[in-house]
């Protein structure tokens, strides 16, 4: 894990939060004692509905799957963040799970922190406003994508909702899972072969290897 702290600098400063803000602010957060870094192994969950941190969360290493129920929201990257539906208000619960999908080095910044930067350097305010708003687009495309989801996409988002060890092992048929994702058999044959074809997966009987991740995760 990377622990050079002028690399960790570096990377807070080109973080959304802390973008046009003084250097000295992403120096700030390292010195702070209440930023809290946090070690994630492979396949750890990180924040699900009934345990999480009201804290603004930072991917330093790693990557990081976003679900709803079944439903892969989104995968986090180096820089990237995490946590903004715990902060500012009072509900008990989280609305999604996040998973490490690698071994992952997390920052999280509690929100009193988050308040006082604000109040220190107002740039911080516009961007995490900034970034909100960025957030309610990416959430209504992905309404858009779900109502008018191909059999492509509804089986790219099952294959990665439930692959293990590079795989995905079914437990009923191809008929089966035609009926989970709401398509018709011939649709989810045309898909699978689509995939296969692009080099995403291969397919033997009830088993689906997953050969290309970035495919998938595009669809």
């Amino acid at each position: 894990m990377t622990e050079d702290r002028a690399a960790l600098t570096g990377l807070l400063a080109r973080t959304f939060l802390f973008r046009d803000v003084p250097e000295e602010a992403a120096e700030a957060v390292l010195s702070d004692s209440r930023a809290i870094r946090q070690q994630a192994e492979k396949g750890e969950v990180i924040y699900d509905p009934s345990h999480f941190r009201r804290c603004l969360g930072v991917v330093l290493e790693g990557t990081v799957q976003v679900n709803k129920g079944t439903l892969i929201m989104s995968v986090l990257r180096q820089g990237d963040l995490f946590g903004a539906a715990a902060l500012f208000h009072q509900r008990p619960d989280y609305a999604t799970t996040l998973t490490a999908r690698s071994r992952c080095s997390l920052l999280l910044l509690p929100q009193e922190l988050i308040e006082e930067w604000m109040e220190r350097w107002p740039q911080v305010g516009r961007n995490y406003v900034t970034y909100l708003s960025q957030r309610i687009w990416f959430l209504s495309g992905k309404i858009d994508a779900l109502t008018a989801g191909t059999a492509g996409r509804k089986l790219a988002q099952y294959l990665l909702a439930h692959e293990e060890d590079g795989g995905v092992k079914l437990d009923c048929s191809v008929t089966g899972l035609a009926g989970r994702l709401g398509v018709s058999r011939a649709s989810l044959y045309r898909a699978l072969d689509e995939l296969r074809d692009q080099g995403a997966i291969s397919h033997r009987g009830r088993t689906i290897h997953i050969l290309d991740q970035k495919i998938l995760e595009h669809l």
